[in-house]
């Protein structure tokens, strides 16, 4: 992209590429996204929603690397894109069947019994960054859209200015996180209809079970 990229007027496709590329990763619902629900559900509204700005955050980084060095970060992401599939559909199942116990034990648990519960809005910001990280379908995407010029006019590795990397992160980032939240309310609201112990053990045990279909459908992707 040459300097006149900077303008606002020349921004704005950029601006747009991003909110289009940022629901378009954002939109599907995949096994994150099911397990954000299904968390969120289970806990407090900030839980859900520092978990659904850690998955944002991730996809914003994702495509502001890919829109400063796309070429580049694909050739280096696509080699080991089948390691990466494995250990995501690793981590996602191990997650599942964590939730499924836990909700479990809060079952079976005595009704006179007070059960801390251990994840925090930082972990859970944490833990959301980490699964959706090590998904390698995110960056290629982003990568093939900015170096394809497929969302991205006029844009290449060589060429896209700093300004216009950013502006693209930021608006991925946005889309992303307004569709991320919108789920961690839905499973909120839920939370609330099926708040008693029966009811928060079905909604684990549905997520659970959907993010290890969903898991196998990564693996064999």
């Amino acid at each position: 992209m040459t300097s006149a990229a900077a303008s606002p007027e020349a921004l704005w496709p950029v601006l747009v590429a991003g909110l289009v590329a940022g629901y378009a990763v954002a939109l599907p619902v995949g096994p994150v996204a099911s397990y954000l629900v299904g968390l969120a559900a289970r806990h407090p509204w900030r839980v859900g929603v520092a978990g659904a700005l850690g998955i944002a955050t991730v996809d914003g980084a994702y495509a502001l690397v890919t829109g400063l060095f796309g070429t580049l970060v694909a050739d280096h992401v696509r080699p080991v894109a089948g390691p990466l599939r494995i250990v995501s559909a690793g981590v996602l199942v191990l997650l599942a069947a964590h939730g499924a116990l836990t909700a479990w034990r809060e079952r079976t648990a005595s009704d006179g019994e007070t059960r801390a519960d251990p994840l925090t809005a930082p972990r859970a910001f944490a833990r959301f960054v980490a699964i959706t990280a090590i998904n390698p379908g995110t960056v290629l995407f982003f990568a093939v859209v900015v170096t394809g010029g497929a969302l991205m006019p006029d844009t290449t590795a060589g060429g896209s200015s700093t300004v216009a990397a950013a502006v693209f992160g930021l608006a991925a980032f946005v889309a992303s996180a307004s569709w991320q939240l919108a789920l961690a309310l839905g499973g909120t609201l839920l939370g609330r209809v099926l708040s008693g112990p029966r009811g928060r053990l079905g909604t684990a045990l549905a997520s659970s079970t959907l993010m290890v279909v969903l898991a196998v459908v990564v693996l064999v992707g």
